[in-house]
């Protein structure tokens, strides 16, 4: 299985260079800076994946149109990229996705088709056969993860020394990305993944050796909507060559983190995006002086918002 080079993430990042934001790296305290994603236009990394897979397409098969699933920041991303194109886009989102999600794909000008989670992927595909249109995944596909990877590409142009890199895990597009471009890059720093640990498969498969299913239900409990996808055979392949470990966090550890973030760097932040921060938080004394976490997404209900720093 061909996996994503250097060389692939830097086009990627030529490609998506007019639309994305570069992000900065800030300070959060002596050890930890933050990549701080949810600064994106669509508020979450995917936009570079989408964007990237979107630009890739030839013109006649793009114009057609594209199909996407997801939890709700990869459809938002699709949603914006096929705007910025001119083409039409259906997401396939789950019943349970946050209203606030749901909302902004449709803002983006999408046609939005809910339905049960464990139906979302399979309906996407049958959306796509029977318009004839192009399937983007969220990241089982190349082109998303050399895109999600230029976030790796710019840690370490921005932090030549850095040590640890910490990344939220969730189907694995953006620490395939991520690891792929640190381990070019800077081959003695570590890549961890951060799962929360209602929705733990990826760890438990990078111990076991190979992929492990988790029933959706197990992973519907996790806060952090946007981490309840599986691993693809594409990504866990990354995953097993450029990752150093997996580690996990609880649901209350990831308030916290959502609370911290809020208080001590300004940052609007979901609960998905803010588990490589609750890692760090949750034993800062184990990680080396130059650590980043990546926060991956800042798509959030107001009202859950207010609720989880309230608590």
């Amino acid at each position: 299985m061909a996996l994503v080079t250097i060389s692939d993430i830097r086009a990627a990042a030529a490609l998506i260079a007019p639309v994305v934001v570069r992000t900065p790296l800030l300070r959060f305290d002596d050890r930890l800076s933050l990549k701080p994603e949810n600064l994106q236009p669509v508020g979450a990394f995917k936009i570079r994946g989408a964007y990237h897979a979107l630009a890739r397409l030839p013109e006649q098969q793009r114009a057609r149109g594209v199909v996407a699933y997801s939890s709700g920041n990869h459809a938002q991303a699709v949603a914006f990229a096929a705007r910025e194109f001119g083409v039409p886009a259906t997401i396939v989102v789950p019943e349970n996705a946050p209203e606030v999600k749901i909302a902004a794909t449709r803002a983006w000008g999408a046609e939005v088709v809910l339905v049960p989670m464990a139906q979302r992927e399979s309906r996407a595909h049958e959306l796509a056969e029977e318009r004839g249109t192009t399937l983007i995944p969220p990241f089982d596909h190349p082109d998303v993860i050399a895109g999600q990877g230029t976030v790796g590409l710019e840690v370490v142009e921005d932090a030549p020394a850095v040590d640890v890199v910490l990344v939220p895990v969730s189907g694995g597009g953006l620490i395939s990305g991520v690891a792929a471009a640190v381990k070019a890059l800077r081959p003695a720093a570590r890549v961890v993944g951060v799962e929360p640990a209602f929705a733990a498969d990826a760890a438990e498969s990078l111990r076991a050796g190979e992929l492990v299913r988790w029933p959706a239900a197990d992973r519907e409990r996790t806060s952090a909507d946007g981490l309840r996808a599986e691993p693809s055979d594409l990504t866990f392949a990354h995953i097993q060559t450029f990752v150093d470990d997996i580690v996990t966090v609880t649901e209350e550890q990831i308030a916290d983190a959502v609370r911290r973030l809020a208080g001590r760097a300004r940052l609007v932040v979901e609960p998905s995006g803010a588990v490589a921060v609750a890692a760090y938080l949750a034993d800062a004394e184990r990680w080396p002086q130059r650590t980043v976490a990546v926060v991956s997404g800042g798509n959030i209900d107001p009202a859950a918002y207010l609720r989880l720093l309230s608590a």
